[in-house]
Order: C-alpha cells, then sequence, then structure tokens
C-alpha cells in the first residue's frame, strides 16, 4: 500500500508543470510559521491529534468531519498541535481541512501526507502549514537531506518518520530533529506495539521523539517520548475534548 500511495505522489508530480520558483514566491503571504517543535519539547506528554476521515485500512473513520470543529474540540482538551490530512485519494483530505483546522485552533499544524517533491514542501507552507512529513521508506537519503534543508528554509519543521532502526539512522544522519515512530508497518498496516519503546534508546537526547500508531491511552506510551501522534481514536471519540484530556492526564 505505502508504494502505491507513494507511486501515485511521484507520478502525480512527474506531471505538475508549476515552477518550484514561483511557487516558493508565493510563500511570502503565508500566515506566520507556529512553533511545531516547540509545542512538542514541553514538559509532559504532548499530543498531536488528528484531523482524519478515512484510512486505506479501515474506510471511512469520520466521513461528515468538519474540521475547524474537530480541531476546536481538540484545542479546548489540551491538544499542544494538530495533524491533518490533505491525500485525497487515498484519507478524503484536502488543503482546505487543514486552514479550516488551523484558523479555528490556534495549534501549529502537521500537514499529514506523502511528500516526494520539493514544490509539496512549497505547497505546505503556501497553505499555512507548520510542519511537514518526511517518510524515510518513502525516500532516498539524497531526498531526506533536500527535503530537511528546504524545510528549513521555509521555516517548517519536519517531522521524519521511520519504522525500523535502520529507518531511524537513515533519519538522524539526514540531521532530524524530531523523530516518530510508526508502529503501524505500512506495507501491511499491521501494528507492532512494542516497536516504540525498542527504538526509544537509540534516538538521541536533543531529538525530539513521538510515538505514532496504536495508541488509545496513555498506557499504550512507552517510557521517554515527547510526544503522540493520535489519529482513528481521537477522531472516532463522541467526545474529543475528553479523549485529548484523559491522553494528557495520564502520564
Amino acid at each position: 500500500m505505502l508504494a502505491e500511495i507513494v507511486a501515485a505522489h511521484r507520478r502525480a508530480a512527474a506531471e505538475d508543470s508549476r515552477d518550484l520558483d514561483g511557487l516558493l514566491a508565493q510563500v511570502e503571504g503565508a500566515p506566520a510559521v507556529r512553533d511545531f517543535r516547540a509545542a512538542l519539547a514541553r514538559p509532559g506528554l504532548s499530543v498531536i491529534a488528528e484531523v482524519k476521515r478515512r484510512s486505506p485500512s479501515k474506510g471511512a473513520l469520520a466521513p461528515d468531519l468538519d474540521p475547524a470543529e474537530v480541531a476546536e474540540a481538540y484545542a479546548g482538551g489540551g491538544a499542544d498541535a494538530l495533524s491533518v490530512l490533505t491525500d485525497h485519494d487515498y484519507f478524503g483530505g484536502s488543503p482546505a481541512d487543514l486552514a479550516a483546522a488551523r484558523h479555528a485552533s490556534g495549534l501549529p499544524v502537521l500537514r499529514k501526507d506523502f511528500t516526494v517533491d520539493p514544490r509539496d514542501l512549497a505547497d505546505a507552507r503556501a497553505m499555512g502549514a507548520d510542519a511537514v512529513l518526511l517518510i524515510v521508506a518513502a525516500l532516498s537519503d539524497a531526498e531526506l537531506v533536500l527535503f530537511s534543508a528546504l524545510a528549513r528554509e521555509l521555516g517548517l519543521a519536519a517531522l521524519v518518520e521511520v519504522h525500523d532502526g535502520v529507518e531511524l539512522a537513515r533519519a538522524l544522519d539526514a540531521g532530524a530533529t524530531i523523530v516518530g515512530v510508526n508502529q503501524r508497518d505500512l506495507r501491511t498496516f499491521e501494528i507492532d506495539r512494542s516497536l516504540a519503546a525498542r527504538l526509544r534508546p537509540s534516538i538521541p537526547p536533543g531529538v525530539v521523539a513521538v510515538a505514532e500508531s496504536g495508541i488509545r491511552s496513555a498506557a499504550d506510551v512507552a517510557d521517554g517520548f515527547d510526544a503522540v501522534l493520535v489519529g482513528e481514536s481521537l477522531v472516532t471519540s463522541p467526545d474529543p475534548s475528553t479523549a485529548v484530556r484523559e491522553l494528557k492526564g495520564g502520564r
């Protein structure tokens, strides 16, 4: 599935005739960046709450989701940042979802999408994102370095996502300052709930550590993580504010 999604995004990038310099010029009118990394590095467990309509593995999660309403509920529960899906074909998201959620919440927002081209970073900044996702399994070492540098140039934080020790080493070699350990294997969609705990000792001090996938309560979070990124259990909760509050209060 990961290969299919990434291939689709690479095909779209290959067919995109837009000029990168022209896109970068448009960034000047984007909203001021909110500090995503600082929001995760605060004392205690930070929560990145996800705005997500559906997923390839679970299908529809919240097809009638109002991104502004959900984001406001997350902020009310104490969320520290948001993650908003902007991929349409596989997740039902859009840049409009990101803009609405960011405006309603006042929180820094991660554009959750498949970054495969420099223009993806320019698009993220232009639509108002404060951070981008870089999936190590989907990128070459050269792309990781290039995209990380461009993110810094644009003022964007980069959440660099890994699924094993080899990918973690690649992320650190590329200069990652925020590492997300995704316990869901994006090739099979199976969850390994012990992965975050196994990789945590290899994440050096000074690098913000984020646990992703398979997290429904604070008890599911391995020791030593600065933040969690939680989607399904929050977006399907009848009371998202309370769900976020319980995640933060459990640690």
